[in-house]
């Protein structure tokens, strides 16, 4: 493969795994400048974009260019002051990331907001209904009815979408300014705002939105300074009577270090998940995603993805896009044996997939700690129940052995981790908040 067509095929293994709003954020206008004996080169639009990736994605970065048989020694972030812009006719693209990019071509510039996704391609089933209707009625009454609204679940289940989906129908009937943007990039709006000496120019430019749309607010944790401005923008749009939407990958009580005034506000609204979809609706999620792509495969080829991947919509999309790009590199009709042969990477046992670090990372970066702070010899509650869940993990994913469990945890007796398995056990039956963290946090350890 050129550099062209190795990143793109990296991208559309990155973009499965991170939320759509980070994905368009960090590696839109992003490539491979060169690489040669393991040293590659990735050019970025920009010194933020710069270091977000060498601090946050170097290692998914790094994963996908070595799932692509690349030998990777070093990856090297360049600042390149022209923007990237691609030759390939859209004819000749095979690689559906590729595609991706070209439907973000299509945004409006004004909005952010991707015509792509809208209630009509938007699969309901259980797992989702309650939010759908939700947004719905909101589309109908604008800062009326559920305001703010917040949705949260896991990574890949269709939040984006449902956001959009609103922003859009909104902006198809009624002459409201939107803007959709994520908890990213209305940091880095904030932070270069004080730099630049215009902080009053940035606030009066989201004050004069009727709807925002904000993904991922999760991440303004521990930010203090984009949580007084957000509090500040939020009561002003609030008492306007301007819509406020908001997603994120956990309720708002479960979000660590985020300011009780700011969860107070998101508690006001209405709060409803997206949790799993079941088979059925992973079924039909499937069926419409091979029609829109034009893909056309057996039944029992669909119930198979359906079976194999059973906790993330993003996962199922992307089995689907392998195909494709076998499809049309290839030329070929793909029958059972074939499909399986192509996802065997894509669908493997979830077991195979967890690991002690993996269990570590989840539970640290949920409840917004460093990994080593689960190791200290501390007795503070935001350490003590943390440790305790990841041992409950090591324990129920793992099948660890308690001595084992005791013996990653600085030498602790095995006593001590029956006791935490045991009382996180008891508590996710009576404590309905533990139970939804404890679920979240499984699917970040599967989605690592």
């Amino acid at each position: 493969m050129n550099n062209e067509e190795l990143w793109q095929a990296v991208l559309s293994q990155i973009q499965i795994s991170i939320s759509k709003a980070n994905f368009s954020t960090w590696f839109k206008n992003t490539h491979i400048i060169s690489r040669d004996k393991g040293s590659i080169i990735i050019g970025v639009p920009n010194s933020f974009s710069k270091e977000w990736l060498e601090k946050k994605y170097n290692r998914i970065i790094s994963k996908g260019l070595e799932d692509m048989k690349e030998k990777v020694r070093h990856v090297e972030y360049r600042v390149v002051s022209t923007p990237y812009i691609r030759k390939l006719e859209i004819s000749k693209i095979k690689v559906p990331v590729a595609q991706l990019e070209i439907e973000e071509l299509s945004l409006d510039r004004n909005s952010n907001l991707n015509p792509k996704y809208t209630f009509e391609n938007f699969i309901v089933g259980p797992f989702n209904e309650l939010a759908h209707a939700a947004g719905w009625a909101i589309t109908e009454k604008p800062g009326m009815a559920y305001n703010p609204f917040f949705v949260y679940g896991g990574v890949g289940l269709g939040k984006t979408h449902l956001l959009q989906a609103v922003g859009n129908k909104i902006r198809g009937v009624a002459s409201k300014k939107i803007l959709y943007t994520s908890s990213e990039r209305f940091t880095s709006g904030i932070i270069n705002a004080i730099k630049n000496q215009t902080i009053e120019q940035f606030k009066n430019n989201y004050r004069n939105f009727d709807v925002l749309i904000i993904d991922d607010i999760q991440f303004l944790a521990g930010k203090e300074k984009t949580q007084e401005e957000f509090f500040h923008l939020f009561n002003t749009l609030y008492e306007s009577n301007k819509q406020i939407i908001i997603s994120s990958d956990r309720p708002p009580k479960s979000i660590a270090a985020l300011e009780e005034r700011l969860r107070s506000r998101f508690e006001g609204g209405m709060i409803t998940d997206i949790s799993h979809p079941d088979y059925e609706s992973r079924l039909a999620i499937l069926k419409q995603k091979s029609q829109d792509k034009k893909l056309i495969l057996e039944d029992p080829i669909l119930e198979f993805i359906a079976s194999s991947i059973q906790n993330n919509v993003r996962e199922l999309e992307g089995a689907l896009k392998s195909l494709v790009a076998w499809q049309d590199l290839n030329s070929q009709n793909i029958d059972m044996e074939l499909a399986k042969q192509i996802l065997r990477k894509t669908i493997k046992p979830h077991t195979q997939n967890i690991t002690f670090q993996k269990i570590v990372k989840s539970v640290a970066e949920f409840y917004n700690l460093k990994e080593k702070e689960l190791f200290l010899n501390s007795r503070k509650k935001e350490i003590v129940r943390p440790r305790q869940i990841a041992m409950f993990f090591l324990r129920e994913e793992m099948k660890s052995s308690y001595p084992y469990i005791g013996s990653k945890f600085g030498g602790k007796d095995h006593t001590t981790a029956i006791y935490a398995c045991e009382k996180i056990n008891k508590e996710i039956r009576i404590n309905e908040q533990l139970a939804q963290e404890i679920d979240l946090i499984k699917e970040k350890i599967y989605t690592y």
